[in-house]
């Protein structure tokens, strides 16, 4: 029997091996696919929505769509980051799980404010190129206890144990439309 087949809507390697890690029985692969939202997601509402685009997206070349988001949310405090992800099965049920969340320093925060991408910013306050493709913001700020793979592997496993316990699904209409 072929194993099922799970794109993941990204070809950022962190991404794809989280989601590998997690799904050591299926065919994992990565696919290019838009989250539809802005390059910065600054709100939990947009980061969410660019996961499910990104899910349903590559639903569409596999068995099962992950998609898997960066954000930023303002909060009293400050600015968080947050990360979450979306599932789309065989039958288009559609699961949501976030992970947590760090608050970014302000020096950060204010780049992101000016419409800068986290990753451009974290490369400039790093002095490295590529740290969202390695340890990310998560991995600079925990001084590298928790690194991006991880972060993204956790909220996988979320996603994959809502799918096995099918209690926590979204119907997905015409794989285009979320309806409850």
């Amino acid at each position: 029997m072929p194993k099922l087949k799970v794109v993941v809507g990204s070809t950022n390697q962190v991404k794809v091996q989280a989601i590998a890690n997690v799904f050591a029985n299926y065919e994992v692969t990565g696919m290019a696919i838009s989250s539809k939202v802005s390059a910065q997601p600054m709100t939990d509402q947009e980061t969410i929505k660019g996961a499910i685009n990104r899910a349903i997206g590559a639903k569409r070349y596999g068995d099962i769509g992950i998609g898997l988001e960066g954000g930023v949310q303002q909060t009293t405090y400050g600015l968080l980051l947050v990360n979450y992800g979306a599932l789309v099965d065989e039958v288009n049920n559609l699961y949501i799980a976030g992970g947590a969340r760090i608050l970014l320093p302000n020096e950060v925060a204010k780049e992101l404010y000016l419409g800068k991408e986290l990753g451009d910013v974290m490369d400039k306050y790093c002095h490295k190129i590529g740290v969202k493709h390695d340890e990310g913001a998560v991995g600079v700020f925990t001084n590298n206890f928790v690194k991006r793979q991880e972060m993204f592997e956790h909220i996988g496993k979320l996603l994959y144990g809502q799918m096995l316990n099918k209690q926590n699904a979204v119907k997905l209409f015409d794989q285009n439309e979320v309806i409850r």
